[in-house]
């Protein structure tokens, strides 16, 4: 072959090499280009607003479940809210009891036993003011619901404010326990009177009277001032008539209540044998009446009220240890407020002293450092607010007492259960708070004694002639023995 042609040959050989490499590099600048293109594409796309995307696939549907029943519903709620159910449930337990007790207590048939010819068989002894609102309302009461009630006088103005009543059954005992022969005499009188038969009508069967309970009832009216400004004849009277009365009624009746049930036909069944069971339930009660709003805070400026009524709830206490043997309940009611408006409408304009008004009979030095928290603290108007109770818890309150057969301490009436649960509980600087008693900084202030000692020197009498109760005489020798503080005195 010559030199052209294999030149030429060689020129053909080479062709397809050339042509791959060339179709290479088309395919590889192709691709390069798509790749360009689809990223420009996916950026674009990517930037697009929603409406233009396309939606992803809804997701498949749920099964259908059968619905829950109330039960089920309910145990899921309870199993939730475990303390949310626990409080309803106290609550709605609580106004349920309520409800049902005050619904059952006024469907409770209250009355006295009675004989069969119909005449009265049970008395009640009172000891409380024939004058004040609370003796008058539970006599009334008493009387209605078919017992015969004494009420305990030590002067013949209050017989006379007894038989004023104009109630066949409500009668004055005459009882002076300032002198304990004739007080002595009187109970002895009186336990002849139970012994004795009765016969209302003539010609029917005689019948003997049975002695239901002992009603103790101080006066709750009490004097607010501060201790500076108490005089002592004013702590003298109120210590007489408010403890020592109460106190020595009950030992004049001690006597008779520990010989009940009297030895007669009455108290006595139709068999020779008397079981141990009637016996006690013909035991006399004593239920001792004290107000509680007071006494459970221990407020300033009621020093009086305070301590008289814890002076009578220890007295009680005691009395309710010593009689239990002897099977004579007793009972203390811790009172609240009660609307009295029926029996002493116009009690509350009589007595309604602006606490302004009751400074200006103290000295400068007591008005100097009590005025402004006394007036606060009776501008609060502490437990005195509103109306009170009606008198028909007070009168259910004490029947129920009388014939339960079980002592105790019993609250009732408007703010004795809050104010007990307020004074036990509640710290006392928040209990000055609500009295409205606040302290002012710290002042140059003159003591209690400084002011005692002032007013002392300012009247120039000294303890010579000063109100103090001496129980020794000059050679100190004690002159108590078993008179009264009323008679040591006059000695």
């Amino acid at each position: 072959m010559s030199s052209d042609d294999q030149a030429f040959l060689d020129v053909l050989s080479s062709v397809p090499n050339d042509i791959k490499r060339y179709s290479s590099n088309v395919a590889d600048y192709v691709d390069q280009q798509l790749n360009h293109v689809s990223n420009a594409i996916r950026e674009l796309a990517a930037s697009l607003p929603d409406p233009t995307r396309s939606k992803p696939p809804p997701p498949p549907p749920k099964p259908l479940l059968a619905p829950a029943s109330t039960l089920s519903s309910i145990q899921s709620w309870v199993l939730r809210n475990r303390l949310l159910t626990t409080v309803l449930v106290i609550v709605a337990g609580g106004a349920t009891y309520y409800v049902i007790k005050g619904s059952t207590s006024r469907r409770k048939k209250r009355r006295a036993k009675r004989a069969g010819t119909g005449a009265r068989l049970e008395v009640v002894v009172l000891a409380g003011s024939p004058s004040e609102p609370m003796t008058r309302s539970i006599a009334l009461d008493l009387e209605r619901r078919g017992f015969i009630v004494y009420i305990v006088c030590n002067t013949i103005e209050e017989e006379v404010l007894v038989q004023n009543e104009s109630r066949p059954d409500i009668k004055p005992l005459m009882i002076d326990i300032v002198d304990t022969q004739r007080a002595k005499q009187a109970i002895e009188r009186f336990t002849n009177y139970l012994q004795h038969p009765h016969t209302p009508v003539p010609g029917t069967r005689p019948h003997h009277l049975t002695f239901r309970s002992l009603l103790l009832i101080p006066s709750n009216t009490y004097p607010s001032a501060p201790i500076a400004a108490l005089f002592p004849a004013t702590l003298s009277d109120l210590l007489n008539t408010r403890l020592l009365t109460p106190i020595l009624t009950l030992q004049t009746f001690l006597p008779l209540l520990q010989s009940l049930p009297l030895s007669h036909p009455h108290h006595t069944s139709t068999s020779t044998s008397t079981s141990t069971s009637s016996l006690a339930a013909t035991k006399p009660s004593v239920l001792v009446l004290t107000p509680n709003i007071i006494p459970s805070l221990n407020p300033a400026f009621h020093l009086p009220e305070s301590s008289i009524t814890a002076a009578l709830t220890s007295f009680t206490q005691t009395l309710g240890a010593e009689l239990s043997p002897l099977s004579i309940p007793v009972t203390h009611l811790q009172l609240g407020t009660f609307d009295f408006s029926s029996f002493a409408p116009h009690a509350h304009s009589r007595h309604a002293t602006s606490p302004l008004a009751q400074t200006l009979s103290w000295d400068d030095a007591a008005r100097a450092a009590y005025a402004q928290d006394f007036t606060n603290a009776g501008s609060a108007g502490l437990g005195r607010s509103g109306k009170g109770s009606s008198l028909r818890v007070l009168n259910d309150a004490v029947f129920d007492a009388m014939v339960s057969g079980s002592g105790g301490v019993r609250r009732v009436g408007m703010g004795s259960s809050l104010y007990g649960f307020v004074g036990t509980w509640v710290p006392r600087g928040l209990v000055g708070w609500m009295t409205s008693v606040r302290g002012r900084g710290t002042g140059v202030r003159e003591s209690g004694a400084g002011i005692v000692r002032k007013v002392i020197e300012e009247k120039g009498k000294g303890l010579e002639e000063s109100e103090y109760i001496s129980v020794h005489n000059e050679e100190g020798q004690y002159v108590g023995g078993d008179k009264g503080v009323d008679e040591v005195s006059n000695e």
